[in-house]
């Protein structure tokens, strides 16, 4: 069993596989800054299955770990983050401005072998968000019962 990625970006982004793609994504200095790649909004992603749980690292660095937000519903992991900076210098003969806003999204499918009851544990350390999500216990198969006809 394996994790299927949600492909949420034609919906966001529905110019992204359209000439205007094109068109801004030519030699051109001002266009060419991978804003309509396919996986420039997105964080690169590590999966890992070991024998009782999967792990799953995102390389988000530069949030704080209240920044995230991860949910899980009906075997979807939504994993999501906000960031917004504000800058102002003011001086008597000019005043300057800067700002940023950072985010992504991203949503997985988790096979049926995740137990989706249990505690999913989150760290986020040196930029990179990792996940713990438990496997459940395999069912044990009952043995055959023969049943003698007198």
């Amino acid at each position: 069993m394996s994790l299927i990625k949600f492909n949420n970006r034609n919906r966001l982004f529905p110019w992204n596989n359209t000439p205007l793609k094109d068109f801004f994504s030519s030699d051109d200095f001002f266009f060419n800054d991978g804003f309509l790649e396919e996986d420039s909004l997105m964080p690169a992603m590590n999966v890992k299955e070991l024998d009782d749980e999967f792990e799953v690292e995102f390389a988000a660095p530069g949030f704080k770990k209240s920044d995230f937000k991860v949910t899980l519903d009906d075997h979807i992991l939504n994993v999501s983050a906000k960031k917004e900076t504000e800058k102002k210098e003011e001086d008597k003969d000019f005043m300057r401005r800067e700002f940023s806003y950072s985010t992504f999204e991203r949503s997985l499918r988790l096979p049926e072998t995740v137990d989706n009851k249990a505690d999913i544990k989150a760290t986020y350390k040196d930029g990179i968000l990792k996940l713990d999500l438990l496997k459940k216990e395999p069912v044990k198969e009952t043995p055959k019962k023969v049943i003698e006809v007198i």
